[in-house]
């Protein structure tokens, strides 16, 4: 796994507290935002981020209401770095 993606979500606040209230589970948005105290209309631009390097997945992107997500493999690796 690559420091700089460790350094990517340490720069923001957002992204780092996102992973840390994800965990292990598998969580909705609203649930996210309020674990991480982020507003729910910032949680979705935090998720996209965090999808684009491949640190979240989401488990049934079809839907439009109720996402599921998760770490992935890698972004469970961060989070072990950046608690």
């Amino acid at each position: 796994m690559d420091d700089d993606v460790v350094r990517y979500v340490n720069k923001s606040t957002y992204r780092s507290r996102t992973l840390k209230a994800i965990g292990d589970d598998i969580k909705i948005p609203k649930e996210i935002a309020k674990d991480s105290d982020i507003l729910q209309s910032h949680i979705s631009n935090v998720l996209r981020e965090l999808k684009e390097k491949n640190l979240v997945e989401c488990l049934n992107p079809k839907s439009r209401k109720g996402r599921l997500y998760r770490l992935s493999e890698e972004g469970l690796e961060v989070l072990d770095k950046i608690k």
